[in-house]
């Protein structure tokens, strides 16, 4: 750990010499030490500057650093870079990229850019690139390598020794070789270890591995990395409808999954884009921002609209309308705490038909035992504060329906959306904010107004 974070601050001073020799104009030093920095310091240095700057970061990169640094980069810093560059040069920073981050680099062009590109390429990387657009993005088709090594059960492992030191180097996160019958069927795998260990002589039919489990070429990105996650793998084989090979899956392609879930989970909740550029312009940004205050405010004004039924009654009693915060209040943290572990297990793969009611009685259990705890609590509170019982029975109320309303709302709503092929992330958080606003205050005004008028 110790050693992460001392390197983790090595980057960053040498990232603030960057940025320091760029504000003195000294561009020569500047470029000099991009040149001995690595792709991926280079990269976090594009994420951390504002446009002007990133500009000219990018003209002082030497050229054959491009394509390492566009793998390293997050979407959108990278449409920004690539749409500074001619067609000619995207397409020899993407000559010898993996599979994966040519299909990433070129998904994101403008047609006609793309159309340029694929032109600009030589026969094999056009080839390379059109297998990889073929999948879909999310799809484990769309985040495979096609740089695998096959065997054939027939041979030595002499043979096969001999023939990886002819190659010279291996396809990087490779821990396996995989076994294959002459129509490209996988048949069985073998480790590295084992290669090195056992005697030379033996043939490869008699050591490998036949009970290998492979990834259909169309299964989710999201699923790819749960089975990552629950066999501990290295790399995996990704076959096509005929159990034919078509490529393999490595864990830092897995890495970057789980980290963009992560990332989509947290900023959709603000209504923010996965790939939100911390420094992009600001009318950009604004344009971003301003739809889900647009959402944000018309539910904001159903509230509104609640607590205007109620008009007489908070004319009369000023208590009311000091109090009539709290309830809504409260029912919007129970339910955003239910509905926060909800999108969790979903996205772990734990929530499903099985198991929702029990989990769904669960919520409403504890949103019951809440409601005992703190309407009992805030009833206490105004009755003493405000030497009034029936005000306080009455938020005491509100606060037990509110409660119960946001553990079912938070349970219930992600796998509503869900159902319908909705991001729970992106618009549970409104959904769930309308409705504990709403009966919050419907259920505190609605009973004052039985009660006190």
């Amino acid at each position: 750990m110790i050693a992460e974070l001392s390197d983790k601050e090595y980057a960053m001073q040498r990232i603030q010499e960057v940025n320091s020799a760029l504000s003195d104009g000294m561009f020569v030093a500047a470029r000099r030490m991009l040149h001995n920095m690595p792709a991926c310091d280079v990269a976090l240095l594009l994420e951390s500057s504002p446009p002007k700057s990133r500009s000219i970061v990018w003209k002082l990169v030497d050229v054959e650093e491009h394509g390492e640094i566009l793998e390293e980069l997050n979407e959108e810093v990278q449409k920004d870079i690539i749409r500074q560059m001619a067609p000619e040069n995207l397409a020899a920073a993407t000559e010898g990229m993996d599979t994966d981050d040519l299909a990433y680099v070129l998904r994101g062009l403008p047609e006609p850019v793309y159309q340029e590109v694929l032109k600009s390429m030589d026969e094999s990387d056009r080839e390379r690139a059109e297998t990889a657009l073929s999948y879909a993005e999310d799809s484990a088709g769309g985040i495979m390598n096609t740089d695998t090594i096959t065997l054939r059960s027939d041979v030595t492992i002499d043979v096969v020794l001999r023939y990886l030191r002819l190659k010279g180097e291996l396809p990087e996160a490779t821990d396996k070789l995989y076994v294959v019958d002459r129509n490209e069927k996988v048949t069985g795998e073998i480790s590295l270890t084992q290669l090195l260990t056992v005697d030379p002589s033996r043939r490869i039919d008699e050591i490998m591995s036949s009970d290998i489990t492979t990834i259909p070429v169309d299964m989710e990105e999201t699923e790819v990395a749960k089975l990552f996650e629950r066999h501990d793998w290295v790399s995996a084989p990704v076959v096509d409808s005929d159990q034919q090979l078509v490529g393999r899956i490595t864990i830092d392609d897995v890495v970057d999954i789980i980290r963009e879930e992560a990332q989509h989970s947290m900023l959709s909740m603000a209504g923010l884009e996965d790939d939100e550029d911390t420094f992009a312009p600001v009318l950009k940004s604004t344009r971003r921002r301003t739809v889900w205050l647009a959402v944000n405010l018309v539910t904001a004004l159903l509230a509104a609209m609640v607590s205007s039924l109620f008009e007489d009654i908070l004319a009369q009693m000023a208590v009311l309308a000091i109090l009539n915060t709290i309830v809504p209040s409260m029912g919007g943290i129970a339910g955003s705490q239910t509905l926060t572990l909800v999108i969790r297990g979903m996205a772990l793969g734990h929530i499903g038909t099985s198991n929702s009611r029990w989990l769904i009685g669960k919520e409403l259990a504890i949103g019951f035992l809440n409601g005992i705890i703190w309407s009992v609590l805030i009833a206490a509170v105004v009755a003493l504060w405000k030497q009034d019982w029936l005000v306080g029975g009455i938020i005491a109320f509100a606060m037990m329906m509110n409660l119960v309303a946001a553990a079912l709302a938070g349970a219930t709503i992600p796998l509503v959306l869900k159902r319908f092929n909705i991001d729970p992330a992106l618009a549970g958080g409104v959904i769930l904010t309308t409705v504990t606003d709403v009966v919050g205050i419907f259920a505190f005004l609605g009973s004052a107004t039985l009660l006190l008028s």
